[in-house]
């Protein structure tokens, strides 16, 4: 099964594509997806939903794993950017027939661990 996470972000999307299979998991590709906070939201966000949409291309997996969205209150203008950003990460994988499971911010760094098929099963949750 091919799966990949996604740490959404205006400025910075984080990814994993991760395989698992017979008890392994194996990274296949991660990285970042980056735009520049001196652009339009419009452009940022198309940027975003392109580059997005060729790494799903590209890989191919069934599932989408993705933080929910936090936002402290003291910053709601914050919340608001990153549900743009969550929104277009949403129609790519939507786009794609993709199973989409999203998990609090908290339960994924309570799970790291520098082994990272640790982290494969824990911040993913499919074992």
């Amino acid at each position: 099964m091919r799966i990949v996470g996604i740490d959404p972000g205006l400025e910075t999307t984080g990814y994993a594509v991760l395989e698992l299979g017979n008890g392994q998991c194996q990274i296949v590709d991660a990285g970042i997806i980056k735009t520049n906070r001196r652009w339009e939201l419009a452009k940022r966000l198309v940027v975003l939903s392109k580059e997005l949409g060729e790494l799903l291309d590209e890989y191919e997996p069934g599932v989408m794993a993705v933080e929910e969205l936090y936002s402290h209150y003291r910053f709601p203008r914050t919340s608001i950017l990153m549900g743009h950003a969550r929104g277009v990460i949403l129609e790519a994988a939507a786009k794609a027939n993709m199973k989409v499971m999203a998990y609090a911010a908290t339960r994924v760094k309570k799970s790291i661990t520098c082994n990272y098929k640790l982290i494969c099963f824990r911040n993913f949750w499919f074992f």
